[in-house]
This record gives structure tokens, C-alpha cells and sequence, in this order.
């Protein structure tokens, strides 16, 4: 059998933690999270990491391995998730990775150009211009050093533009010049697979799973992380709208709304970035024995 990895993926509340699971018993294989945020062990109720039973009904990688003071990229995770499925290969042709990090889930399938880490000072540096002059000060810098990055990046946007500054500075050269998009050959076979429900549906899943992550304790897991919300792990749904909260920029019941409603708004981005992928096997999250029983003549293949 070649080897195999599948990659569950789709919007934010469509079901993928429960699939992968029935997936990865049927095939004995292990599961590979794809979820930026899961990989924090602080953040457990606000990335709706997949709890204690879930975890011991088959082994997970990447859920809960770093503090959220860690600071890991797409590309770090393209390099780790190759050695792992390297493992992996040897003990079953068969694995899955599931979640719904579009750059880190095409990182792995496509490949990321070999941009270097960089370190904390430098990273200090660009968060302590941005908080002295603002976003304009971050743009003027990305003028000068990447004129090319400069005419494609959004320029709303602080964290991208502190990324390619800090990138630029370590390297020595332009961050636009790491990024060729050439696509990475791999050793083994990529199979997609997209979950997808009726949106009003999903929109409803969504608002409830909000409820209950609010009647679990996200509040107090925010709190406990309140300290840490200038990191770019808690720049995430769920945990910024509840900081604002606590700053006293707007009350508890606006927090929740707006955690709902930026979930939401999350969703048809991840639906809109998948919609161009010609490569996905879509399947309705209610016809479970319809994507099983073609999973299971496609890997004999």
C-alpha cells in the first residue's frame, strides 16, 4: 500500500475532531493536528482542543506540545510534520492529519520556501516600533528594506508586516525573496478531504459551541492568559474579544457576541481560501458512510 497521508479539513465547528477519530480507528494510524492554536497547552477551551477520551482513544501529535511563549511557524511545522510522517510510514502506510490552519495545512502539502527563524530580540524590536509609532512606522520600514513585499502585503495588517521586517533583518536580505511558491515533491501520497454543511447549520454549530465553551471556562482560561495577549498565540478568536473585555473596552455580553460573530467570519474565509483548491474531495458532514466507503477503495489503490 503506498503511504498515505489524509488531510481532513474544512470550517471551524463542522465536525472534523469527531471524523478523524472514526477515521484513524478504522486505519490504526495516529492523528497529526493541524491547528496553530491546539498546539498551546494553555489553550484548551478556546481552540476546542480534542479533550481527555478523545485523546486516548488515539494517539495525537501536536496538541498541547508548546507554551504559548513559543514562538512556531508554518514552516517549522512543515519540517517537523516531515519527520514525523517519516516515523510514522514505518509502523502504518496510513495517517491523518486534520484541522483547519490554512498555511499550515499548505505547508505540509505544497511546501513553504525555507524562511529562517528568527529570535526574540528582533521580534522586541518591530513590537516596540510598532507601539512607538504606530502601523505607519512599520510601513515606512517595509518601503524602505522590501519595496517588492511592500506592493503585495496587506497593509492593515501590523503582524505581517513586523514578520516580513523581522525576516528581512535576520536574513540579510529581502523577505520577498524567500517566496518562490514552488511546489515541494513529496514521498507520499496527499488525499484532501473537505467537510462541508449548510451554512446557516454551521452558523448555528458555531454560536452554540461558543455557549459552551463560555459555560466550560473560557473566561477564566483568558484570564489566566491575560498576561501573554501581546503574543501573537493569543492574537486568536475567543481569547482578544474577552482581553478587550477585561480592559473595560466593551462588556461581557458584547465579547461573546463578537467571539461568535468572528468565528463566523472566520468559517467563510477558510471556506473561500479551500474553494480555490481543485485538489479536495468534498463530502457533506451527514454523509459520513458515503466519505468511508470511498476512503476505503481509494486507499487500496
Amino acid at each position: 500500500m503506498t503511504n498515505t497521508l489524509l488531510v481532513l479539513l474544512g470550517p471551524t465547528g463542522v465536525g472534523k475532531t469527531n471524523l478523524s477519530l472514526e477515521i484513524a480507528e478504522i486505519f490504526g494510524c495516529d492523528i497529526i493536528s493541524c491547528d496553530s492554536r491546539q498546539f498551546y497547552r494553555e489553550m484548551s477551551i478556546g481552540t476546542a482542543a480534542p479533550d481527555t477520551l478523545q485523546l486516548a482513544r488515539v494517539k495525537h501529535h501536536f496538541v498541547k506540545s508548546i507554551p504559548v511563549t513559543d514562538y512556531y511557524s508554518a514552516s517549522l511545522f512543515e519540517r517537523d510534520v516531515s519527520t514525523l510522517l517519516a516515523e510514522l510510514f514505518e509502523r502504518n502506510p496510513v495517517a491523518v492529519m486534520a484541522g483547519g490552519s490554512m498555511l499550515y495545512i499548505d505547508a505540509v502539502c505544497n511546501g513553504i520556501d525555507d524562511i529562517p527563524d528568527t529570535d526574540s530580540i528582533v521580534r522586541n524590536k518591530y513590537l516596540e516600533k510598532f507601539e512607538k509609532e504606530g502601523i505607519e512606522g512599520l510601513r515606512l520600514a517595509l518601503h524602505i528594506f522590501d519595496p517588492e513585499y511592500y506592493k503585495h502585503v496587506d497593509l492593515r495588517n501590523p503582524r505581517r508586516i513586523m514578520r516580513a521586517l523581522e525576516i528581512t533583518e535576520t536574513a540579510g536580505r529581502p523577505y520577498s525573496s524567500f517566496l518562490t511558491a514552488s511546489k515541494k515533491v513529496r514521498d507520499f501520497r496527499i488525499i484532501k478531504i473537505g467537510i462541508t454543511m449548510e451554512r446557516e447549520r454551521l452558523f448555528e454549530r458555531i454560536n452554540a459551541r461558543v455557549d459552551k465553551m463560555i459555560s466550560e471556562g473560557l473566561e477564566e482560561e483568558a484570564r489566566s492568559l491575560y498576561k501573554y495577549k501581546g503574543l501573537n498565540a493569543l492574537n486568536t478568536v475567543g481569547y482578544r474579544e474577552l482581553f478587550s473585555y477585561f480592559d473595560g473596552d466593551i462588556s461581557r455580553e458584547k465579547a461573546i457576541e463578537l467571539i461568535k460573530r468572528n468565528t463566523r467570519h472566520y468559517a467563510k474565509k477558510q471556506i473561500t481560501w479551500w474553494s480555490k483548491d481543485p485538489e479536495i474531495h468534498w463530502f457533506d458532514a451527514g454523509r459520513t458512510a458515503d466519505l468511508l466507503s470511498w476512503l476505503n477503495v481509494v486507499i487500496e489503490k
